[in-house]
């Protein structure tokens, strides 16, 4: 993360929201503190029950770490309703980490939790930049280019009117260009052909919004585009985000399994699997979330960073390096920008 300031910065995690939770968490903040290269101050505050995490702390060596826990008795699991454990949970880990946030004392909140649960607590408490409709999630897939594809919505928003779709792609735009420093992303809009007379009603109203808008708007693009980063920011509903979603993250676990059946086959078959899998671990590598971290919860008026369930402590330490990002690059504030200027507002 480039440059150095004075200021000190606030990360609220939620200690109790992953699967392996606190121990995870816990290292992956002790990760984050040692491995970080800008000369900030950070402090961690950990949500979540003060005895496991002082239990799960004990374990390792954590001198000198700038950490603060604030105590919450309950837990949102993954099987709760999202907006009952609003109402019901208020002294979980979740929601006070939120509550946190919404009061001004930590920058971000980080969670590894039930994706649901934060999105809706989130947007509840902290509300929407102006300008937006509907909060939305990405994820960053991995692309022939150096710079993988943002593809957004997955999953946040099942039915979207063209204005949403028009948002996520202001949204991925800004969230891309400050994240690679790629200038002027090319959005494109998902499709079952390139033709611009191709798509439902929704799909073709939105190509004429974004064709003339001042986005950099490359047109329809296909499934087959992701990889092969037909755009740099690929834009559809949550009910379809979702399932490219679900099908790329068991891409490496089918060609996993494939390798495994290839190498059983007999000496040879081992030998040249063996000898492949330093350029086969590369190329996983891309498949893997950890790599990425989590990803932003776009549109609220605040940081969510929302992580996979089995987070491992290097994701989670690259979630607390994701929400410093977006705080320190005021991403929120691009977004805001970039939804209210006058004639865009007039279109939408």
């Amino acid at each position: 993360m480039p440059g150095t300031e004075s200021k000190k910065y606030r990360i609220a995690l939620d200690a109790m929201g992953g699967d392996f939770a606190p121990i995870n968490e816990v290292n992956g903040a002790i990760l984050a503190f040692k491995n970080l290269k800008d000369k900030i101050e950070l402090e961690i505050v950990l949500v979540g029950n003060e005895n496991k995490i002082k239990a799960a702390f004990a374990q390792n060596d954590s001198s000198g770490l700038n950490y603060s826990i604030v105590n919450a008795e309950e837990v949102v699991t993954m099987d709760d309703d999202p907006t009952a454990a609003l109402k019901k949970k208020k002294n979980s880990s979740l929601f006070k980490g939120v509550e946190l946030h919404s009061q001004g004392y930590v920058d971000a909140f980080v969670s590894a939790g039930n994706t649901g649960a934060v999105m809706s607590t989130a947007t509840v408490m902290l509300g929407r930049i102006s300008g937006v409709s509907r909060p939305t999630i990405g994820q960053f897939f991995p692309s022939v280019l150096k710079t993988p594809v943002f593809v957004l919505d997955v999953g946040a928003n099942i039915d979207c009117k063209p204005r949403h779709l028009y948002e996520f792609a202001v949204m991925g735009s800004i969230n891309v260009s400050q994240t690679y420093s790629l200038e002027n992303p090319r959005i494109g809009l998902l499709n079952i052909g390139e033709e611009p007379s191709k798509g439902t009603e929704i799909i073709l109203e939105t190509h004429k919004l974004m064709k003339e808008s001042h986005l950099n708007f490359i047109g329809n693009v296909e499934g087959g585009d992701i990889f092969s980063a037909g755009a740099d920011v690929i834009v559809c509903d949550g009910f379809t985000g979702n399932i490219i979603l679900k099908f790329a993250e068991s891409i490496s676990v089918f060609l996993k399994n494939k390798f495994h059946q290839f190498a059983d086959k007999g000496l040879i078959n081992k030998f040249l699997t063996a000898s492949a899998m330093p350029s086969l671990k590369s190329v996983f590598k891309d498949f893997d979330y950890q790599e990425y971290g989590g990803v932003p919860l776009l549109g609220v008026n605040g940081v969510v960073i929302i992580g996979h369930g089995k987070s491992s402590p290097r994701a989670i330490q690259n979630m607390i390096y994701k929400a410093l990002e977006f705080v320190r690059k005021d991403i929120n504030g691009k977004i805001e920008n970039a939804l209210n200027i006058p004639a865009i507002s007039e279109q939408i």
